[in-house]
C-alpha cells in the first residue's frame, strides 16, 4: 500500500519518465514519400497545432487536400493527418498491435502516468479495459444517474431568476462535482475542498505548459514548476483516499468507480494504488472539462433558438430524453472538444493508399470530421434533428474516437449531459448572451467568453 512518504518520490519519478523528450520507446521515422505539409520550423507547427487548431486544420486541408503531414516538437516527429471517412475506417479498425494510441498520446504522461487507459497499448490496454469496464455498463449507468440528478438539482436550485452567467463555469463545477462524487467517491466535505482547486489547477493549463513537458529542465522554472508541485498535492490526495477506501467497512456496499474496481480487484485482477491514481485522473481530464464543455455549448445554442428551446422545455417535461440526447450529441459536432484521434505505427501500413513508414504517427482530424459538407449537410447550422432517430454515417461524428479504443466513459458522458439539461430546462428558459467561438484551453477547445447565458424562471 503506497504511503504519503512515497508519493512526493512517485510523482517526480513520474514527470521524469513519462516527459515526452525522456521516452525513447518510439521507434525513428522515415520521412521519405510522406504526403505534403508545410516546411515551416516545428515549434511553429507545433504552435500552430495546438494553440490555433481550428484554423489550422481548415487551412491545411484547403492547401494540401485530404492528406496532410504537420512536424510536431520535440524532434519534428511527423503526424500525418486523414480527413475523410473511409480514412477514419481504416485507422479505427487497424490491428492495435500496430496502431498503438498510448504511444500517440505520450504528451498527457506526466499528468495522467503510465497506467493510464489512454496511454497503454496491446495486451496491457486490453487488461485495463477489462477491469474498469464493469464500472462503465448499462447497469452500473443506471445506479450513477441518480446522483448525476442529484448533483444536477442542486447546482440549478443555486440559480436565480434574471441571473446572467458564464456556462462554462457553472458546467465545470457541476462535472467536476459528479466526478468527484460518482466517480471517485468522495463525500467528506474536507477533502473536496481540499480537491476541488488542485483538480481546476490540473484542467486549466496552456498549451505552453504541454509543450514544455518535452524539455524536462523546464519543470524547475515558473508556470511548469507550479504545475509539478500541483499534481504533488493532487497524487498526495488520490492516495490518501484510496488507501482509506482499502478498509473502508462499507466498501462491499458503496457503488462509485473507485469503490467497483477495488472490490472487483479483490475477486480476480487487482489495480496497484499506483494503477488506480493512474485511471482515476484519467476519468478525471477525459471526462470533467469536455463534458462541462459539451455542456456550455448546448446551453448556449438552445438559448439562440427559442423555438428549440421551446421543444426542450416539454422534452424535460414529458420526460423525452432524445431530443436531450440529440442536442448533446449536435452539440459535440459543432463545437468538438477534442481536435483528433492519434495512433503511432508500430509497423509500416497504408491508410488510403499512401504506405506510411513504422514510427509515423497518424490520426482523423475531428475538427474536419464534423466540418465536411459531403459528411453534414449546412455543418454550420445547429440542428440537433441529425441525430433523432438515426445517426449520422459512420464515422463521421467521431468526439469519442473509434474502434477498440472508444472512450470508455461515452455512454456516461451522454447520460450525465441528457440529466442534466432536464434539469436545466424543467426548471429555467435559457437565452444566449452575445457571441462567442471556440478557444483553445489545454489539449481541449472551450467557449471564449464561456458561452454567456440568461436563465428566466
Amino acid at each position: 500500500m503506497t504511503t504519503l512518504d512515497d508519493v512526493d518520490q512517485l510523482t517526480t519519478q513520474r514527470f521524469r519518465r513519462m516527459s515526452p523528450g525522456n521516452q525513447s520507446k518510439l521507434p525513428p521515422v522515415d520521412a521519405s514519400g510522406l504526403p505534403a505539409g508545410p516546411r515551416w520550423p516545428v515549434l511553429i507547427q507545433t504552435a500552430g497545432l495546438l494553440r490555433f487548431r481550428h484554423r489550422f486544420h481548415p487551412y491545411m486541408r484547403r492547401k494540401y487536400g485530404d492528406v496532410f503531414t504537420v512536424r510536431l516538437a520535440p524532434g519534428g516527429r511527423p503526424l500525418v493527418f486523414f480527413t475523410r471517412p473511409e480514412h477514419a475506417k481504416e485507422i479505427f479498425a487497424g490491428d492495435p498491435e500496430v496502431f498503438h494510441a498510448g504511444k500517440a498520446n505520450g504528451i498527457l504522461g506526466p499528468i495522467m502516468g503510465e497506467h493510464s487507459l489512454l496511454l497503454q497499448d496491446s495486451s496491457q490496454h486490453k487488461r485495463a479495459r477489462k477491469l474498469l469496464m464493469p464500472a462503465f455498463n448499462g447497469h452500473a449507468l443506471r445506479e450513477y444517474q441518480a446522483l448525476v440528478t442529484e448533483v444536477a438539482r442542486a447546482e440549478v436550485g443555486r440559480w436565480h431568476d434574471g441571473e446572467e452567467f458564464r456556462s462554462l463555469d457553472r458546467m465545470n463545477a457541476l462535472t467536476l462535482e459528479v466526478i468527484l462524487r460518482v466517480v471517485f467517491g468522495v463525500t467528506d466535505e474536507t477533502r473536496l475542498a481540499q480537491l476541488r482547486p488542485c483538480v481546476n489547477a490540473t484542467v486549466n493549463i496552456s498549451p505552453a505548459i504541454l509543450l514544455g513537458w518535452g524539455y524536462p529542465r523546464l519543470q524547475k522554472f515558473g508556470p511548469w514548476k507550479r504545475t509539478v508541485d500541483n499534481q504533488r498535492e493532487l497524487d498526495r490526495l488520490m492516495y490518501a483516499e484510496i488507501r482509506e477506501r482499502r478498509t473502508a467497512p462499507d466498501l462491499a456496499d458503496r457503488t462509485d468507480v473507485l469503490s467497483r474496481l477495488i472490490v472487483q480487484g479483490e475477486d480476480g485482477d487487482a489495480l496497484s494504488d499506483t494503477e488506480l491514481r493512474d485511471q482515476l485522473v484519467t476519468l478525471l481530464l477525459a471526462g470533467h472539462e469536455t463534458t462541462a464543455t459539451a455542456l456550455a455549448w448546448s446551453l448556449y445554442e438552445v438559448g439562440r433558438d427559442p423555438e428549440l428551446l421551446a421543444r426542450c422545455r416539454r422534452a424535460a417535461a414529458d420526460g423525452d430524453d432524445d431530443l436531450l440526447d440529440a442536442v448533446m450529441k449536435e452539440s459535440m459536432r459543432l463545437h468538438p472538444v477534442i481536435p483528433m484521434v492519434v495512433r503511432t505505427l508500430m509497423q509500416p501500413a497504408t491508410i488510403g493508399g499512401w504506405d506510411l513508414p513504422k514510427g509515423t504517427t497518424v490520426g482523423p482530424s475531428i475538427i474536419i470530421a464534423h466540418q465536411r459538407e459531403d459528411n453534414h449537410e449546412d455543418p454550420e447550422v445547429f440542428r440537433p434533428e441529425r441525430f433523432l432517430g438515426h445517426n449520422p454515417p459512420t464515422n463521421t461524428w467521431i468526439p469519442f474516437g473509434g474502434g477498440v479504443r472508444r472512450c470508455i466513459g461515452a455512454g456516461f458522458a451522454l447520460m450525465e449531459g441528457v440529466a442534466v439539461l432536464r434539469e436545466v430546462f424543467a426548471a429555467y428558459d435559457v437565452t444566449a448572451v452575445g457571441d462567442d467561438e471556440p478557444q483553445v484551453r489545454n489539449i481541449t477547445s472551450v467557449p471564449r467568453r464561456g458561452a454567456r447565458i440568461r436563465v428566466t424562471r
